[in-house]
């Protein structure tokens, strides 16, 4: 398995710039203000809870876009504000259909339940990896960009097992007996898990004493562990990136599969789609029409800005 070029593409653009081209921040500070792979203050944070009286609005009415605000570029606060790549093409959508988009930010493990009840929200749209188990629930997108998983780790603490082009990375054997934080329910989750577990995966940490330690967000984990009670953090390439570039002291590198005989090592691959209640079938075409008329070029673009790299 290859990078996908979608991700080659932006890779190519992101490593002209050298801070991110490594993956690695030696001396960048944490903003004091709330940014993007950040939680704000209490006092500036809105309500991740949503209201309960809010419900799915009519045909024609609001489109309610349920997310998770801290999973950069994708989405992230800009002040009070929920901004990011995901809340452009929704935003786009809205203007396609003549309706207001409105956001509500919760915990990550509520997005798919919601949408799929009809409820509270139209719309999932929070860099959402497309699996078996929610396309029963949710109707997805078209996908739209292809990540891999990343590992984060204390600067000095691990070295790159190799190097794929211009992209070093880290086997799945390295990180056995090695306490691994996550953002629950992510792929980052799904395949840690699997392969401590070994259940429908290959078991590479079965039985090597690795173990998981889930939290609300990825910047969360980091902050375990700066304190001592994880070892590296497991989570997707660009919001990896973002942390290492606002949290000094941390450096990141893919994570691969071992090649088996005569193959090389391979990245986690995963595809990120915008999902809708099921039966939403106007909504999802113009979400479609969006991401069409967006093309690679179009998302990476805005990957790109919300990256601060334009």
């Amino acid at each position: 398995m290859k990078l996908m070029k979608k991700f080659g593409a932006l890779l190519l653009a992101l490593t002209m710039v050298s801070a991110l081209a490594a993956c690695s921040n030696q001396g960048a500070k944490a903003s004091a203000e709330p940014s993007p792979g950040s939680e704000p203050s209490a006092a500036s944070e809105p309500s991740a809870e949503p209201s309960a009286e809010a419900t799915q609005p009519a045909q024609g009415g609001a489109i309610s876009v349920y997310t998770n605000a801290y999973f950069a570029p994708f989405e992230y606060y800009d002040g009070a504000d929920i901004t990011g790549v995901d809340v452009d093409i929704m935003n786009k959508v809205g203007e396609k259909l003549g309706r207001e988009v409105t956001y509500t930010n919760v915990e990550f493990t509520t997005i798919i339940d919601t949408v799929s009840s009809g409820k509270l929200a139209d719309v999932g749209a929070a860099g959402i990896t497309i699996t078996s188990s929610r396309q029963e629930r949710v109707d997805f997108s078209d996908p739209y960009f292809t990540s891999v998983q990343y590992v984060i780790y204390p600067t000095g603490e691990m070295a790159p097992d190799g190097t794929d082009g211009d992209v070093d990375y880290i086997l799945w054997d390295s990180l056995a007996g090695k306490k691994i934080g996550v953002q629950t329910d992510t792929t980052g989750d799904i395949y840690v898990n699997g392969e401590i577990t070994g259940e429908d995966f290959d078991g590479l940490l079965k039985d090597t004493g690795a173990s998981e330690t889930r939290y609300d967000n990825a910047q969360l984990a980091v902050d375990a562990m700066g304190a001592g009670q994880v070892d590296v953090v497991v989570v997707d390439y660009l919001p990896a990136s973002y942390i290492v570039e606002k949290n000094s002291g941390y450096e990141c590198a893919a994570l691969y599969y071992p090649g088996g005989e005569g193959e090389q090592p391979s990245p986690t691959e995963e595809q990120y789609a915008i999902c809708v209640t099921k039966g939403q079938d106007e909504l999802l075409s113009a979400i479609n029409e969006v991401l069409a008329e967006l093309g690679e070029d179009g998302i990476n673009a805005l990957v790109m800005e919300h990256m601060g790299l334009e």
